[in-house]
């Protein structure tokens, strides 16, 4: 019997992996859909496809829809501190899927685990902050020739890869799905939304009404960490440096300052920008006692953290995904999830009802490109429309809602000019 080639944490999870997988499938009618549409059609068959993505339950339920759809996978971890061991073995030990992704794996492991997605030579890509096109690019580009296409799922990969593309360095068309808008406008508003506050409630037990929270950035994944910590009872302070998102906030009713001075009066503050250092050495100097501070946006370089650990006079570990940092005038901060995104690595991500919509653009993104890829030209493209279309479609089908449609009339009236008042 052949064994699926791996490296994960203990073969004998599956069975609760498994179990999980199923619960989010159930949350994910549109995915269901797409695998048996895919088990039918065959839209990927023949296609060999390497991912680096966060393992998780919705990631699983993905993979059997490309499997079903005739592709032939490999997974890898697209952070060291998201993967849910348990799906890893189920990937493996139910879906024979191979996975490479070990929760809490060092940066020797994670980079051999994406050298490892590269060796299966692959054709099509699923990129979640682009580590894997970026190390292609860099370290193998002797395999660019055979890659058709890829796809990336978040805010920080496409930012990555239209400075390649810009740079005229990007060898092969890529799909941002993260800019669908049944992707960016659930996912990461209602998704991060939820689960970054799931997150930080987990690891602290901290009671937000009444605390001052502030959001560093506006964005949508900002707009959705406002929007729930206002609905926990917390006075939200959002900051930003785009003058048209900050009078967006301004607008929602949020109050907005510049970083420096939210940090003095906050009891936490959240980053979701995108962007290096944000939260820096300026700021930990005038924070307050016990502020808890988090990352969820992908990468942890939000926080500058070396800088934090060389103000510590002192440093400890209260609770499971909380360090606590003691400053030399006994101030105390708090970091969550060694900064990486806390929503993954102190919960268990984004709920699989948003995640449905999400992976049902890479899957027909993927689809898409395995067919019109090689017609594409080297660049960041959006999602076609009538795909983020059919996904909202579906989605509303399978909440049992209808809406209206237009008349003839009324569609010949929105083609026209001639008719006025």
């Amino acid at each position: 019997m052949n064994k699926v080639r791996c490296d994960i944490k203990d073969h004998l999870l599956a069975d609760a992996g498994r179990n999980r997988i199923d619960w989010s499938w159930a949350e994910m009618p549109v995915l269901q859909a797409l695998h048996d549409q895919f088990s039918h059609e065959q839209p990927l068959a023949g296609a060999r496809i390497s991912g680096c993505l966060h393992i998780t339950t919705e990631t699983a339920n993905l993979a059997r829809t490309l499997k079903a759809g005739g592709a032939e996978l490999l997974l890898c971890a697209s952070n060291p501190l998201s993967t849910q061991d348990d799906v890893a073995a189920a990937l493996v030990e139910y879906y024979k899927i191979p996975t490479f992704a070990v929760r809490g794996e060092d940066n020797t492991r994670y980079y051999r685990h994406i050298v490892t997605a590269l060796d299966y030579h692959p054709q099509l890509t699923m990129d979640d902050g682009a580590d894997l096109v970026s190390e292609l690019h860099k370290n193998r580009r002797d395999l660019l020739s055979g890659v058709i296409g890829g796809t990336e799922e978040t805010t920080t990969g496409v930012i990555r890869l239209r400075a390649m593309a810009a740079d005229n360095a990007l060898a092969f068309p890529v799909i941002a799905v993260n800019n669908a808008m049944t992707k960016h406008f659930f996912d990461n508003r209602y998704g991060t939304g939820q689960s970054t506050l799931d997150g930080i409630i987990r690891a602290t037990n901290i009671l937000l009404a009444g605390k001052t929270f502030t959001v560093v950035g506006y964005g949508w994944c900002g707009r959705g960490i406002a929007m729930r910590a206002k609905g926990h009872g917390a006075h939200v302070i959002v900051t930003e440096v785009n003058p048209l998102k900050a009078l967006e906030a301004a607008m929602d009713g949020f109050r907005v300052m510049p970083l420096l001075e939210a940090a003095a009066c906050s009891d936490f503050i959240v980053s979701a920008t995108g962007d290096k250092h944000v939260i820096d050495r300026a700021h930990f100097q005038v924070m307050k006692d016990a502020c808890v501070i988090a990352n969820s946006g992908h990468f942890n370089v939000e926080i500058n953290i070396p800088v934090l650990q060389e103000l510590a006079q002192k440093i400890s570990r209260p609770r499971q995904f909380v360090e606590e940092y003691q400053l030399k005038d006994g101030r105390r901060i708090r970091l969550l999830a060694e900064g990486r995104l806390v929503n993954l690595a102190a919960a268990e991500g984004h709920p699989a009802t948003v995640m449905d919509m999400s992976f049902a653009n890479q899957a027909l993104s993927l689809a898409y490109l395995w067919n019109n890829g090689k017609n594409l030209e080297n660049k960041v493209y959006s999602v076609p429309d009538s795909i983020d279309t059919q996904i909202a479609t579906m989605k509303l089908a399978a909440m049992g809602v209808n809406i209206d449609t237009l008349t003839q009339e009324q569609q010949a009236y929105l083609s026209s000019w001639k008719e006025g008042t």
